[in-house]
């Protein structure tokens, strides 16, 4: 199985930039859909991007779309959201996951079987 470890959240403001990182360990990354969720305080955990274990195809919510960039680098065995034009509402906890399992554009939580501990993304006006 794989660990996941993400990296790169912090203390921002409005309009800045962040880019996350999720390292993993144990299987290769290669085999794995990774996707990127956030939870801010007394909300559900939503998605907000995916991408193939090819890197083909990502997808995104709607909220984010046009503003953060999901990447790869199967060899570095690592996943990447870059994120442009923070805002106050992408205050949240930010979660890697991943899938071994192949399938269409997969936005529920309990279709990750893997997930790392989080890093925070604070976002100030």
């Amino acid at each position: 199985q794989v660990q996941l470890v993400e990296s790169g959240g912090g203390l921002v403001q409005a309009g800045d930039s962040l880019r996350l990182s999720c390292a993993a360990s144990g299987r290769a990354l290669k085999w794995y859909d990774m996707a990127w969720f956030r939870q801010a305080p007394g909300k559900e955990r939503e998605f907000v991007a995916i991408i193939t274990r090819s890197g083909d195809s990502p997808s995104y919510a709607d909220s984010v779309k046009g503003r953060f960039t999901i990447s790869r680098d199967n060899a570095k065995n690592t996943v990447y959201l870059q994120m442009n034009n923070l805002k106050v509402e992408d205050t949240a906890n930010y979660y890697c996951a991943g899938t071994p399992y192949f399938g269409p554009v997969r936005v529920r939580p309990d279709s990750y079987d893997y997930w790392g501990q989080g890093t925070q993304v604070t976002v100030s006006s």
